[in-house]
């Protein structure tokens, strides 16, 4: 009789999306061990162990935001190490451990399963472990297209080695939507290279459209145009338009406002290639060929809208999701028509897309809102209210684009206290996941009730 080998307890004990939170865990921390080596950094005594995980969690959480300077401050092994955190959170601990799920052929329980398959794809597959590695290698196909692309617009300003390591840098950085740079001012020096604005911008709106809809785009290049229609799916409908909305009216209102101000010394041709990056960059990316800091209140307002919203599904990107956007969208426009469901090409959303996206939001939100008031509380504790007023927007600016995984900031930083880094390293580490993940990770089971309460009557509006 042949004996079935013994399953290891701890995947029976280990729930699957609880296991997503422990692998993501396990890389932060071996990250920041790494980031501590003294081959890691120049000078060691200016990299404490917070500054560590919050470079760490940063680079695996594909944020961007920095207390150090990554170019400066990182020997070549300190900037490898980070970019090998960029290229594991921007496939996705997700990605990874689905496909050590799938292998040890663990068992998933239908909230396990609709989370993993909410992430990856928008309808169930047959087979995960094939869809993975199509996923990593159309994802290493287009960040070395980048890179070589990149590496000869480099070789412009920089030696061959210096280009070609630049350019598999800042390819994918861009392409996971991290933002991370070996440059002080991040791209401002190319302000006005059309050339490396256009393939960054490209880079950041593939790794942020997801990489469903970028498997699809891709057989849509091998197919007759005729049968596109065919191909392109209700999900990549809906995230290709709203990320086209999002990127124009954020361009259009960014000129609008900053014409009069930053842009205002700058060639035509420039104030449109920034206000475009702009919008592009705050979908998640946090490269900036703009200083933040100087941008004024309606700039502001525009792109800390956009890094809510953040990318697509199952991409590099944070925040609450074009796809949640677009069911909102559609939701007013047709409660204002009179009809009882939203409908957007000739489909109907369902009660339970509409749902989740209410609950992502008002978590969101709820998250966002306790940060920023701990970031208050903590950065502002010995102040007086009017040296600290202006505080309130920097640090509301910085805890949205760390929940979304920007990484844009107006400069503050470097200067938070060890407990704003603390908030903040939070605050990036439940963006990345997303709120739903961590909520299904740690929720119990709970068992159904056969019995309904009479329904109550209350006023609204």
């Amino acid at each position: 009789m042949v004996k079935k080998p013994r399953k290891n307890r701890f995947f029976q004990i280990v729930r699957p999306t609880q296991m997503i939170v422990i692998s993501f865990l396990m890389i932060i921390i071996t990250g920041t061990v790494l980031l501590l080596m003294p081959g890691a950094v120049i000078d060691h005594n200016r990299l404490s162990v917070i500054d560590a995980l919050f470079t760490a969690v940063s680079a695996t959480c594909v944020t961007g935001l920095t207390v150090v300077d990554i170019g400066k401050d990182f020997t070549i092994f300190g900037q490898i190490v980070v970019l090998v955190l960029i290229q594991v959170g921007g496939l996705g601990i997700m990605t990874f451990s689905t496909f050590f799920i799938y292998i040890l052929g663990k068992r998933l329980s239908l909230r396990d399963k609709e989370i993993i398959d909410s992430t990856l794809t928008h309808t169930p597959v047959q087979n995960i472990g094939r869809l993975i590695v199509k996923i990593i290698a159309l994802v290493f196909t287009v960040e070395g297209i980048g890179a070589a692309v990149l590496t000869i617009r480099l070789l412009n300003y920089y030696p061959v080695k210096k280009a070609v390591y630049h350019g598999i840098y800042h390819s994918v950085s861009a392409f996971c939507n991290a933002g991370f740079s070996l440059y002080s001012d991040s791209l401002i020096r190319y302000q006005s290279d059309s050339w490396i604005n256009g393939i960054i911008m490209s880079l950041i709106v593939l790794g942020g459209v997801g990489f469903i809809v970028l498997l699809e785009l891709k057989r849509m290049l091998h197919s007759n145009p005729g049968k596109w229609k065919h191909i392109i799916s209700f999900h990549s409908k809906i995230v290709i338009t709203t990320s086209l909305f999002l990127i124009i009216t954020g361009a259009v209102f960014i000129y609008w406002v900053e014409d009069s101000h930053s842009l205002t010394k700058m060639l035509p041709s420039t104030r449109v290639l920034a206000a475009v990056f702009q919008s592009v960059t705050a979908r998640t990316a946090g490269f900036n060929t703009l200083d933040i800091g100087s941008l004024t209140n309606g700039a502001l307002f525009i792109i800390m809208f956009l890094m809510f919203v953040g990318a697509a599904p199952g991409s590099c990107g944070g925040g609450v999701k074009v796809t949640t956007l677009g069911i909102f969208i559609n939701l007013f426009v047709s409660k204002l028509r009179g009809l009882n469901e939203p409908h957007i090409f000739n489909r109907t959303i369902s009660q339970q897309a509409t749902n989740k996206a209410f609950t992502i939001v008002l978590s969101s939100v709820l998250i966002i809102g306790i940060i920023f008031y701990g970031l208050l509380l903590s950065e502002d504790w010995n102040k007086s209210p009017d040296s600290s007023r202006a505080d309130f927007i920097s640090l509301f600016f910085e805890a949205i684009s760390a929940f979304g995984t920007v990484g844009l900031s107006m400069g503050v930083t470097p200067n938070l206290s060890a407990v704003g880094r603390i908030l903040i390293i939070l605050l990036m580490f439940i963006g990345r996941l997303g709120p739903l993940t961590i909520a299904v990770a740690l929720e119990r089971p709970r068992y159904g009730v056969n019995y309904r309460y009479a329904k109550g009557e209350i006023m609204v509006g």
